[in-house]
């Protein structure tokens, strides 16, 4: 095997993320799939919980705070509802609700793998985000599943990109999230992708791929810099097809954009990746020309049962438009 070094920033879970997930109750319930969101008041001379919003929402009209503030739906983490004249207090939680007056349907449909009382493993098509963020809400995976299972206590366990389809794992129990969450931090789980790219000849492969990765510009793209790897790719051939190959990709770590950054590294940037190794202006989704990129399997041992557990997408690569199940 061929081991290729270049040349991170770890990720860290903020407090108001480890409040939700220690609370077996929210102050806010969730509604049509969505839960609340939460964010912890930074130190700051705001007067009252209003003009804060202000400075941190800019795009929300103070008008909507206040409707939104005299319907009860923004509280602190007691539940008591706060109104804009709420005395701003340094460290405090605030839940309320995102909003969207409208959102680009995604016209393809995610299905369930599996299902048991601790975990929900699902297959998700191209295109479709795990979470709500920026212009999406309702058209999440999580949402839909939390509307379609009534799961209230649904959480992403680890997340795919949107542009990529595959295996996404679930909690929907919190009393036994931190076992299953763990196999991911310790690297106790073997994720598999697939992707098609372009070909570099068979004697070239298996290769491992290491760099080291940190946030690139724009912000939503990373990018590789000198210094102590902390990103490794294991990538090997399991089909040429003249000048396109599918590539079997095994992440050891977990990265952002990790596989499309290595790959494009190596010279086979994963067809229609729109990313990398440029930047391809695009003003709408063309759902005719999914990034070529699955998310095949994970496999690991269950940290409740001792079972091995091994769960496989059903999606296929240059199919543009198939969809789950």
């Amino acid at each position: 095997m061929h081991g290729l070094t270049k040349t991170s920033i770890g990720s860290t879970i903020s407090g108001c993320e480890g409040l939700r997930n220690n609370m077996l109750t929210k102050p806010l319930p969730t509604i049509e799939g969505i839960g609340p969101s939460c964010m912890r008041l930074p130190h700051g001379p705001w007067k009252n919980i209003l003009e804060y919003m202000e400075v941190r929402f800019p795009d929300v009209a103070t008008l909507t705070w206040i409707s939104r503030m005299g319907k009860g739906t923004v509280v602190d983490e007691k539940g008591i509802p706060l109104h804009p004249e709420s005395p701003y207090r340094i460290g405090a939680f605030v839940y309320y609700y995102r909003e969207l007056e409208w959102e680009n349907p995604i016209p393809f449909e995610e299905s369930i793998l599996f299902q048991d009382n601790h975990i929900v493993v699902a297959d998700k098509p191209h295109f479709l985000p795990v979470v709500p963020s920026g212009q999406f809400l309702q058209e999440t995976l999580l949402v839909r599943l939390k509307k379609r299972l009534k799961l209230e206590n649904l959480v992403p366990i680890h997340r795919i990109d949107r542009e990529t389809a595959g295996v996404v794992m679930f909690s929907q129990n919190p009393r036994t999230r931190g076992r299953y969450a763990t196999l991911f931090h310790k690297h106790q789980i073997q994720k598999v992708y697939e992707a098609l790219a372009p070909s570099l000849p068979r004697g070239l492969f298996p290769v491992t791929y290491r760099s080291r990765m940190v946030q690139g510009e724009p912000f939503f793209r990373m990018k590789e810099i000198e210094g102590a790897p902390n990103s490794e790719t294991t990538i090997d051939i399991i089909a040429n097809m003249g000048d396109t190959t599918l590539y079997r990709l095994i992440p050891v770590t977990g990265r952002k954009h990790q596989i499309r950054v290595h790959c494009a590294a190596l010279g086979i940037p994963i067809i229609n990746d729109k990313l990398y190794p440029v930047v391809k202006p695009s003003q709408t989704d063309d759902f005719s020309s999914p990034l070529q990129l699955l998310a095949r399997s994970v496999s690991f041992q269950d940290p409740l049962t001792g079972q091995h557990r091994y769960f496989q997408s059903r999606c296929l690569l240059s199919r543009a438009l198939h969809s789950p199940g």
